[in-house]
């Protein structure tokens, strides 16, 4: 089948799943990326050892129209941040591959919150792309089970994972699929995070303050120490009672800081004063 893949790095086994699985690739388009949280560079040079067009701005219209003239059949997209809408005139099929288990977590990306709300179960959807971000018909999803001491940067592999085995799916049997693709129905849309809502807060428990940290992982959170703000991607902590005031440094080894919390201490072992200034984080 011939298709196009719109998308970055951080699904971009999807891409290559369906290379391997025999699809002939028409055209790449992506977004750009800041190569601290968000990458596509495996992804375009993929494309282009294959002799692709690249394209970084959004894709509209006329981009459709151009597809069909190259007898593409099918738009997979997978990490791309604009809404794609008139592709129904123009091609076949055009899907989705969203990082949770649809109707539950809509948004630009809800793994954050499938670990700060504890959820036992996540998955990956494929769906079909309509006016609405996310709202598509089901064509194929894999649900599995959340550890409970997830962290983000374990979710997102299972994710990943997940997300190959579905796009060797589609490979396999597209059309049938297609047509047995089931309406959602009613869903929840889950905002982008917010600074605040990635700052930890001392007055909560260990367990509270360590939920947060391996909600964001690598992507980091940030708190306040000493009246100084950091940047965390790595912690850990234990119960005990004690006389500090929560959000008091008290005891530092190196370059390892124990925070007082509610009821207890969580040392940060992975922080630094600046912001991300390479690939250290995820994609």
């Amino acid at each position: 089948m011939r298709f196009a893949f719109a998308g970055i790095d951080f699904l971009g086994d999807v891409f290559e799943t369906l290379l391997n699985r025999g699809w002939e690739p028409v055209k790449l388009f992506s977004r750009p990326c800041d190569g601290i949280y968000d990458f596509n560079d495996v992804t375009v040079a993929r494309a282009r050892s294959l002799r692709l067009p690249v394209q970084f701005t959004r894709l509209v219209p006329s981009d459709l129209a151009q597809l069909r003239a190259q007898r593409c059949e099918a738009l997979i997209v997978a990490g791309y941040p604009w809404l794609i809408k008139g592709w129904e005139t123009q091609l076949p099929y055009a899907i989705n591959f969203h990082p949770s288990p649809l109707p539950m977590g809509r948004g630009p990306y809800p793994l954050f919150q499938a670990i700060l709300d504890g959820l036992p179960e996540w998955g990956v959807t494929a769906h079909a792309l309509q006016p609405a971000f996310d709202t598509g018909p089901i064509v194929a999803q894999e649900l599995f089970r959340l550890d409970a001491d997830e962290n983000h940067d374990r979710l997102l592999a299972k994710c990943q994972m997940a997300a190959k085995r579905l796009a060797s799916l589609l490979a396999e049997d597209l059309p049938r699929l297609w047509s047995h693709a089931q309406p959602q129905g009613s869903g929840s849309y889950w905002p982008r995070m917010t600074q605040v809502q990635r700052t930890l807060d001392w007055d909560k428990t260990v367990d509270d303050v360590l939920r947060t940290m391996r909600a964001f992982g690598s992507i980091e959170t940030f708190a306040r120490v000493n009246s100084r703000l950091i940047h965390i991607w790595e912690g850990t902590g234990w119960r005990a009672d004690h006389g500090h005031r929560p959000g008091t440094l008290v005891h530092r080894h190196r370059n390892h800081l124990v925070v007082a919390v509610r009821d207890g201490f969580v040392q940060l072992t992975g922080w630094s004063p600046y912001p991300p200034q390479g690939p250290r984080h995820r994609d």
